[in-house]
């Protein structure tokens, strides 16, 4: 007998639908099993739901003893970190009034060395006020001189001097040369007329 492709198929056909139809009736079997484990008695779930609910009480028992021990701990770490604060808080305080109490200090020094200073200039202005006459021998022996000036403080002294500089330059510029006519000089004192003189010599 020889086979053809047509024999194949239909013999591979019967193959698969017995094997489909052995599927079906072990699915079948297994569904009644199933049914018959799972089939429970009123009283076997009446047992269940007591058991369960006396599991969740007591779990909502833990669960309010957690929260409370948890809330305690949050106040206490609330109250530590309070108290770590205001130590906190008193070391720097302690440490700026130590630190102004130091400034003070340096504070009072400088004061004492500046006002030094400032004695020393008015000590310094004194004996210059107070200057004699070179010819003023009074106190060793001899009468007081009431004609003689005394002299004038030395910082009045330095002021009359800059003045009387001022008081030059504005004549300085004032002057003009004939010779040169530049401003600053006169004739007598110039540099163009004197070099003039020289050469014609």
């Amino acid at each position: 007998m020889i086979a053809t492709w047509d024999d194949r198929d239909e013999s591979s056909s019967d193959e698969d639908t017995n094997e489909e139809v052995a599927q079906i009736a072990l699915m079948a079997l297994d569904d009644q099993q199933e049914e018959e484990n799972d089939e429970v008695t009123y009283d076997e779930l009446v047992l269940l739901v007591e058991k369960y609910s006396s599991i969740i009480s007591s779990l909502k028992k833990k669960v309010k003893t957690l929260t409370y021990e948890n809330d305690e701990l949050n106040l206490a770490k609330e109250e530590t970190s309070n108290e770590i604060e205001v130590d906190l808080l008193e070391n720097e305080i302690a440490y700026l009034v130590k630190e102004n109490k130091n400034f003070k200090e340096e504070i009072e020094a400088l004061k004492k060395t500046f006002s030094k200073f400032s004695n020393s200039s008015e000590k310094l202005e004194k004996l210059l006020g107070m200057q004699r006459c070179v010819f003023d021998k009074a106190g060793l022996g001899f009468e007081e001189m009431n004609n003689v000036k005394l002299y004038q403080t030395f910082f009045d002294r330095k002021e009359k001097i800059e003045k009387e500089k001022a008081n030059k330059a504005k004549i300085r510029k004032k002057t003009m040369c004939d010779y040169c006519s530049k401003i600053g000089h006169t004739s007598s004192t110039c540099f163009h007329k004197k070099n003039a003189m020289f050469r014609n010599k």
